[in-house]
């Protein structure tokens, strides 16, 4: 996902005019390996402890999948220091907030609190980190609660194979890891033993596995030594081996089919494999999928829901990761409309992508979006952090908090025509037809 600067309100006024604040910060590292970035914003009396973890589902081994989303859940069970069960009730007894999310590539934790509360935080993170306490009965409480979240996002909901790209995964990588789903399988987790989510634990939450952001109100030189007092002294954990494999190219066009219970309405997708999110295309893919499908003035909108009168809803959107990407396009039919047909004008909306350039007015419209999203994106501090880790992390280069417009003003209507044709070619995609179950209809 593409992460941008947060800006108060009187900045955004000021950014019509043609400016953005930069977002100032201080970036540093403990000699456990652990990095550190601070975000100082006095303007409010809030402040967000994160802490991003350098490990996803793709870090997993066959056979263990769901792993890493299983952290998620598990590391907020308690440690030797907080009782089982009191993490959420100690954060909102002191004002706070928290929740952890997890991708393909990285697991994020992180608390928003008042201001007077930053130690409290950082000291719950640094527990996190050092004394967690992984024992059976946390592993069984919280087997249940991911079988349930499975049930709830994927297996009973609308076009959940779709969302969670657990339909189009498979076909897409046939050995990267990026083909298994971020919540695994219920048979992978019901297997492992005790001994291998510790095992999991040492492996990867090391403090030179980590990405330590303070963004809020706070003074920094006294923010500096709570860090060093709290983390320091955390041992460093072992040299984490990056996933490097690499997928040979799609060049045959891979039709299928796949069912859902949870719909009674079809629809058509086309999903190309595409490069990783740090690479320039990814940028330009993020910009055809505005003219395609943003707002109901867009290609796809325009021509096969309001003209055409032959999709319910169109999307196109690409699934930006570390490694690879997927740029995934699709419409739901409305009525009867056959799926062929609408994949054949989807396919005439990527031919005028490919042959002709994007008028000069188009452009200007699309550069006008992108600067606004830059300067309202990231709206709070606790956005601000997450931007800062996963800048970091994930793209090796925190300015881009700042400088990632510049790459998107950069982008030419020659260069949405030339990406068009490398990316979106029919013998590089999957052709999918997503439809109800017999049964259900």
């Amino acid at each position: 996902m593409i992460k941008r600067i947060s800006l108060a309100a009187f900045t955004l006024l000021a950014t019509y005019a043609g400016f953005a604040q930069q977002v100032e910060f201080t970036e540093y590292e403990l000699d456990n390996g652990l990095d550190v970035i601070l975000h100082q914003d006095n303007t409010a009396p809030v402040v967000t402890v994160g802490v991003m973890y350098h490990v996803g589902a793709k870090d997993e081994e066959e056979g263990r999948t769901g792993f890493a989303h299983f952290f998620e859940h598990l590391l907020f069970e308690g440690t030797e220091n907080i009782d089982r069960g009191e993490w959420f009730n100690i954060v909102a007894a002191n004002g706070g907030s928290n929740n952890a999310n997890t991708t393909q590539d990285r697991t994020y934790y992180y608390e928003t609190f008042p201001s007077n509360n930053l130690k409290l935080g950082l000291w719950m993170e640094s527990e996190r980190m050092l004394h967690p306490v992984i024992n059976q009965i946390g592993v069984d409480t919280q087997n249940e609660v991911v079988k349930e979240e499975k049930r709830t996002r994927i297996d009973n909901a609308p076009y959940g194979k779709i969302i969670y790209s657990t339909g189009i995964s498979p076909y897409m990588f046939e050995k990267h890891p990026y083909k298994n789903s971020v919540i695994g399988t219920m048979e992978d987790l019901d297997a492992a033993q005790l001994d291998e989510f510790k095992a999991f634990f040492d492996k990867y939450y090391g403090p030179n596995n980590a990405t330590l952001v303070i963004a809020g109100d706070f003074e920094e030189e006294e923010t500096k030594k709570w860090i060093k007092s709290y983390f320091a002294s955390i041992p460093k954990g072992p040299e984490v081996e990056r996933i490097d494999i690499k997928e040979e190219p799609i060049t045959e066009e891979i039709v299928a089919t796949e069912y859902d219970d949870n719909i009674q309405i079809p629809a058509k997708l086309y999903v190309y494999r595409t490069p990783s999110m740090k690479e320039r295309d990814a940028y330009v893919l993020d910009m055809i999928s505005s003219i395609l499908t943003d707002g109901k003035s867009s290609r796809m909108y325009k021509k096969m829901v309001d003209e055409d009168k032959e999709a319910l809803q169109v999307l196109a959107f690409p699934r930006s990761q570390e490694d690879y990407g997927m740029y995934v396009m699709g419409a739901l039919a409305m009525g009867d409309t056959p799926l062929e047909q609408l994949g054949e004008s989807m396919d005439e909306e990527i031919k005028k992508l490919q042959t002709e350039l994007i008028s000069e007015k188009e452009y200007q419209k699309l550069q006008n979006k992108f600067e606004n999203r830059f300067v309202s994106s990231n709206s709070s501090v606790q956005g601000i952090a997450a931007s800062l880790a996963t800048y970091h992390m994930l793209y090796g280069d925190v300015d881009l908090i700042n400088d990632e417009i510049k790459i998107y003003r950069s982008i030419t209507r020659e260069d949405i025509k030339e990406v068009a044709n490398k990316y979106l070619k029919k013998n590089q995609r999957l052709n999918l037809d997503y439809l109800p179950t017999p049964e259900s209809k």
